[in-house]
């Protein structure tokens, strides 16, 4: 059996890690579908990241989910909001149910997170650049309290085009943010076509070493290689850490992957049928 570093609460097998994201990605397409709108691609892409935090590393309590020693996840791209919606369901923070309600007039799912709404959601997401600025504010604000816990903000690619990254980057590594790691989902696509064509970022590694973090590459789809990325983040002192991790857009079903054109679209009733014949087989 693989099994990774033991956290408190922690799951620890690979294979149910596996399945848990593979469940994930099941009910956010059929959640997506019900709703007729809502990010697909970009919530798909980020789908193993997100269950590694959440079911392996991150420290939290669904029964009370302002507990103060709890790590904090901020979704810096607000609008993979059916992958947060739908792993928060899966912890059991609501029942899973509600997940049918995404989009619908006062529900409390909205295509961008409401921390109004939901007590689970650290913060309301949504405006891009905006994420690492606030994981800032939390990590430092837990520096100063001598606190305990971790701040993960997990970024897209295209996002990183935000001249307030650029900012916050330079903020956290002033104040040696060690308390703070921060998730780039790189699929290299964003709404208008790729990263590369709309606004070249590289190179990736060398801006944000230049900027005074920690960086580490890895595979966004290999639970195992995200949670040995994780761990060493948590022993680097002094800096904070920027965890690179290369993905796919709309990873998980063929007909999806790769495309540009499900960044923002739900899928029809005939693309889940074949989403789900792939992902339950």
């Amino acid at each position: 059996m693989e099994t990774v570093k033991e956290t408190e609460g922690a799951k620890t097998d690979i294979n149910e890690l596996k399945d848990i994201a593979r469940r994930i990605r099941i009910n956010l397409l059929r959640m997506l579908t019900n709703a007729g709108s809502g990010h697909t691609g970009g919530s798909l892409s980020a789908a193993d990241i997100v269950t590694a935090l959440y079911f392996a590393k991150m420290k939290h309590d669904p029964k009370n989910p302002k507990w103060e020693e709890r790590d904090r996840f901020i979704l810096s791209k607000g609008h993979a909001a059916p992958l947060l919606y739908t792993v928060l369901a899966e912890c059991g923070y609501f029942d899973k149910s509600e997940l049918m309600t995404l989009r619908r007039l006062s529900s409390r799912l909205q295509g961008h997170p409401d921390c109004k709404a939901l007590p689970c959601v650290e913060i309301s997401t949504g405006s891009l650049g905006q994420g690492l600025s606030i994981a800032n504010g939390v990590a430092l604000s837990g520096k100063l309290d001598k606190a305990l816990f971790r701040v993960y903000v997990l970024l897209g690619d295209g996002e990183t085009q935000e001249g307030q990254v650029w900012e916050a980057a330079m903020t956290a590594a002033h104040y040696k943010l060690d308390n703070l790691c921060a998730i780039i989902d790189r699929n290299r696509l964003q709404i208008d076509g790729t990263v590369e064509e709309i606004m070249s970022i590289e190179p990736v590694v060398d801006k944000w070493e230049a900027f005074g973090w920690n960086v580490i590459e890895t595979d966004g789809h290999d639970i195992a290689k995200i949670l040995s990325a994780l761990n060493e983040a948590e022993k680097v002192k002094g800096k904070p850490t920027m965890i690179i991790a290369h993905t796919i857009k709309g990873k998980g079903v063929s007909i999806f992957e790769g495309k540009v054109e499900y960044h923002g679209i739900a899928p029809t009733k005939e693309e889940l049928e074949i989403a789900l014949k792939e992902l339950e087989a």
